[in-house]
């Protein structure tokens, strides 16, 4: 075991210290144009960021400036995000999917004038912003067309004294990057987080979490966007922990990659792990054998329940559970390259049927929880003690609070003072000096958290009945067929949802039902395809009770995605869109026959 570092005066001294101890070991992984890794040591990442940091500061990059970063997540983001921060200049993410008036909106608040973009494609959208008299923006430069080497290349003359000058010069509390939230509910607001913010919430984790980051041969495979505020914290400690990050910049190799890498960890949003586990359910399908996946599954998620009672699993679970591995388990954990035990999940609930299922598969899935404005974690579960269906205990110096209409109130040296240039919006967020996370939660005796639902998505019956939609739609979302669901029903008689098919688990669902290929249309009035979303509707509703249950629901035929502005890039429904785009048939649910 390596010992964690202490806090650092910024997230460069972090990160260095780290480089320098692993100077000859592999620290970073990247593929080249046939899928290859190639791996990269600490000295050649430290002399690889030194040289771009050099070239930013001939730029004439200075000392606060505020340096824009849209692309995919690969090796170069990394080398930038820490070359800017090397420069004495601050980072700004933008997601790759950003349209040209969100590039315009973050450029000209964060007053952007250089942004390195990753395609050629980008570089189109950026340029119609920079059109603008208005904007800020000056320079784009291209990842695809050369961009890191040109930077390389222009540094040659910038002295090492100058660069370390540029790299010391940052204190805890300046300024380390604006964060611009996803926009669920209006305008992306800029979050400003200093390197303070960043070195003492790692130094924490590094603690709370030593078994999984600092354990040999540590790795993982980073396919999360780096532009989100939990990779963007995933990087840095992963970093100086130490712990192999390979990047996978697409999604669709994303397995291939994983039986390649073989990571040790995975860090995923919970539509990852559902979309692991439906893919084996359908494959398991097409193949005739559904009946022992299903049986295999549940073996694993009563051998995780049975791990948490006083007398532990039976014998007769225990050899049903070891044949069951050997059967059907084994493969999935091969899906996932075979090698990991640990897994973080966050950005949204996983659930305690996907939290058991994989820990019955000997995946421990540490659920957390955390916000862009509390530096994207402010609880997570440890590895020596993981409770199942809760995030989890508060990270070292964050205080809670839970209010008294059940709102969870957050204070702490990791979380954001401000909002960039809006401080109608921080004044907003902020109560007797706590945060308001806008999230509702109860704790345990033992201080485990677990979140119930989103304040502003809380829905209020005709009969005045509070409804927190996320329990139902997330049992909804883990049914093979469907994709996305938004439960509707706020001032009206009952509760209702709109769903969308997925169209990638289609075709091998309806070969396994013995029905002919349909389109997603034909699928959503198909008789059997309606009487299997009944019965997952009935199996949701379960976990209700009856005023809170669905009644009535409408398959969507267009699916909810990044690219139609209807999911953020961290897979998040942005509902107000949903319900404005789809009000009149969401009426329509109440206006046509009884429930």
């Amino acid at each position: 075991m390596i010992d964690a570092p202490t806090p650092a005066p910024n997230i460069m001294a972090l990160v260095t210290e780290s480089w320098s101890v692993r100077a000859d070991k592999v620290v970073m992984r990247y593929t080249d144009p046939e899928d290859q890794w190639i791996d990269v040591t600490g000295g050649q990442a430290r002399a690889h960021v030194d040289a771009v940091a050099k070239g930013l500061i001939a730029r004439g990059i200075g000392l606060g400036d505020t340096v824009g970063i849209m692309c995919r997540t690969r090796f170069e983001w990394t080398v930038l995000d820490f070359a800017i921060w090397s420069a004495g200049a601050i980072p700004v993410p933008v997601y790759d999917t950003s349209s040209a008036s969100q590039i315009d909106w973050i450029t000209s608040d964060a007053n952007i004038t250089t942004l390195f973009v990753e395609t050629d494609a980008h570089a189109e959208l950026a340029r119609t912003v920079a059109s603008d008299p208005e904007s800020p923006l000056t320079a784009i430069e291209v990842i695809d067309r050369g961009a890191i080497d040109s930077l390389m290349a222009e540094g040659a003359g910038v002295s090492d004294a100058e660069l370390e000058s540029r790299r010391s010069a940052a204190t805890s509390d300046d300024l380390a990057t604006i964060i611009y939230t996803s926009g669920t509910t209006g305008r992306p607001k800029g979050v400003r987080l200093t390197h303070g913010n960043y070195t003492v919430h790692i130094a924490g984790i590094h603690e709370e979490l030593r078994d999984v980051l600092f354990e040999d041969g540590a790795s993982t495979v980073m396919f999360l966007t780096l532009a989100h505020s939990l990779a963007r914290l995933v990087e840095v400690a992963l970093v100086a922990a130490g712990t192999v990050m390979g990047f996978c910049p697409d999604s669709s190799k994303l397995v291939a990659y994983m039986g390649t890498f073989k990571p040790t960890l995975i860090v995923a949003v919970p539509r990852v792990f559902e979309k692991v586990y439906t893919s084996a359910e359908q494959k398991a399908a097409a193949g005739g054998k559904v009946k022992i996946f299903r049986w295999a599954a549940r073996q694993a998620i009563d051998y995780s329940k049975a791990l948490d009672s006083p007398q532990g699993p039976s014998t007769m679970l225990t050899l049903r559970h070891r044949l069951a591995h050997a059967l059907v388990l084994k493969k999935i954990m091969a899906v996932l390259g075979g090698n990991s035990h640990w897994a973080i999940s966050g950005s949204a609930p996983l659930g305690e049927r996907l939290g058991h299922f994989y820990r019955g598969l000997g995946l421990v899935v540490l659920e957390g929880y955390g916000l862009t404005e509390n530096n994207a974690a402010s609880h997570v579960n440890r590895p020596e003690r993981s409770k199942i269906g809760t995030v989890g205990r508060p990270l070292p110096g964050i205080e809670v609070k839970i209010a008294d209409d059940g709102e969870i109130l957050l204070r702490g040296p990791s979380l954001f003072s401000q909002y960039h240039r809006n401080p109608e919006a921080t004044a907003a967020s902020f109560h007797d000096g706590w945060f308001m996370t806008g999230d509702i939660g109860i704790e345990d005796e033992d201080g485990y958290l677990t979140i119930t639902g989103r304040k502003k998505e809380i829905i209020v019956t005709a009969g005045g009945k509070n409804v927190a939609p996320a329990m139902l739609e997330d049992r909804l979302r883990a049914y093979p067929l469907i994709s996305q669901c938004v439960v509707v029903g706020d001032g009206k008689p009952f509760i209702a949802a709109l769903v969308t098919l997925d169209t990638e688990a289609l075709p091998r669902w309806l070969k396994a039902k013995g029905l002919p290929e349909l389109t997603t249309a034909e699928a959503a009035a198909d008789p059997t395809v309606r009487e299997h979303i009944d019965k997952a509707v009935e199996r949701a509703n379960r976990a209700v009770s009856r005023a809170e249950s669905i009644r009535k629901y409408e398959v969507v035929l267009e699916d909810f995605t990044i690219a139609n502005g209807y999911l953020t890039p961290s897979l998040k429904v942005v509902r107000s869109r949903v319900l404005a785009d789809y009000q009149e048939r969401i009426e329509n649910l109440y206006a046509t026959t009884k429930p």
